[in-house]
């Protein structure tokens, strides 16, 4: 019987500093992370430079803390994965330095890791994960993305973003409503106290067929009703949960029609916009309609963690996959590029 396979998984691709180790029997044995929310607050959004230079602070006294976390030494190591991309370039080379370099000094192997692909397999960290094949709908602030999954590395790209992220667009209507970072759970936050009768925000792209999406559109809408209603307390409320629901309602239609067009019964839902609570019920409705089963990660694994990064690198570690000696970081990566397990 051949020995558990234990994969130390490192993740920077922005502003979090994030370990874990996954173990391919017992599962997540431990994970860290650290938020540079607070470093970055005073600028109202990540500064690229800073968040390499906390990065290279952190990682290795996180990974001490992990490892005495876990009960483990370096040498009960089998394996490493780190983001590769995309991400901010230099943050992602801080961890792929490290984790290439670590990997080469015990004798291991590295598997360089697609940040995307770390979130779609997030939901399988989770006591009962889903099975293949199933619909993905990533969402974050970088991404948003309709994949037809048959397996790890089998992705079809059913609908994308031809502009802004959901997760984009949240944090810039939020910094438009006066909100501080990060803005899209301040936004959430704040539509609360709204009214969801006094404004009608658009549905963009709904009028047409296809799964592509567009964001932008929405934060000129939100911005101009804004400068025609004022910015008095309530008026910002409405317009938050306006916002709010016309993004949740966008994305329910459009995971809809991915699952009517493959009639698939399983609906993924990852990355940071998929811890939403409004984004939740609308979309436990479209699968209740359905008669579909909607899965999540748990909230801390859909915001960027190194627990999907390290289980993401064990399933292609066993597949037999791993980096030759030089190592890259990409700031653009598309997961058609990936290849299968």
């Amino acid at each position: 019987m051949t020995k558990p396979q234990r994969i130390l998984g490192i993740e920077t691709s922005c502003d979090e500093t994030a370990v874990a180790v996954y173990d391919d029997r017992a599962g997540l044995l431990a994970h860290d992370i650290y938020s540079q929310i607070a470093l970055h607050a005073e600028f109202g959004g990540v500064v690229p430079e800073l968040a390499s230079r906390d990065h290279i602070r952190k990682t290795l006294p996180l990974l001490k803390n992990l490892l005495k976390q876990a009960g483990l030494g370096l040498a009960d190591l089998d394996g490493i994965a780190y983001t590769a991309g995309p991400g901010l370039i230099g943050a992602l080379l801080v961890g792929v330095t490290i984790g290439r370099s670590l990997a080469y000094a015990l004798n291991i192997p590295a598997i360089a890791v697609h940040h995307m692909e770390g979130h779609l397999l997030a939901p399988m960290l989770e006591p009962d994960p889903p099975q293949f094949p199933f619909i993905a709908l990533l969402v974050s602030g970088g991404h948003t993305q309709l994949m037809q999954v048959q397996g790890v590395g089998r992705y079809q790209l059913l609908g994308e973003s031809l502009d802004d992220a959901a997760g984009e667009a949240f944090d810039k209507t939020a910094k438009m409503l006066g909100l501080p970072y990060p803005g899209g759970p301040e936004l959430a936050r704040l539509a609360l106290q709204g009214n969801p009768q006094r404004f009608s925000f658009p549905r963009p792209m709904t009028d047409r067929p296809g799964m592509d999406f567009s964001f932008s559109g929405l934060k000129t809408f939100a911005l101009n009703t804004l400068h025609e209603y004022g910015a008095d307390a309530q008026t910002r409320a409405d317009i938050a949960i306006a916002f709010e629901i016309a993004v949740a309602e966008t994305l329910a239609i459009k995971c809809r029609r991915a699952l009517e067009l493959t009639g698939l019964k399983t609906l993924v839902v990852a990355g940071g916009v998929g811890a939403n609570r409004r984004l939740r019920e609308r979309l436990q409705i479209l699968a209740q309609q359905h008669a579909a089963r909607l899965c999540f990660p748990r909230p801390e694994f859909c915001t960027d963690n190194a627990a999907m990064i390290a289980y993401a690198g064990c399933q292609r570690l066993l597949a037999g996959q791993h980096e030759p000696l030089a190592f890259n970081a990409k700031a653009r990566w598309a997961m058609s590029e990936l290849p299968a397990v």
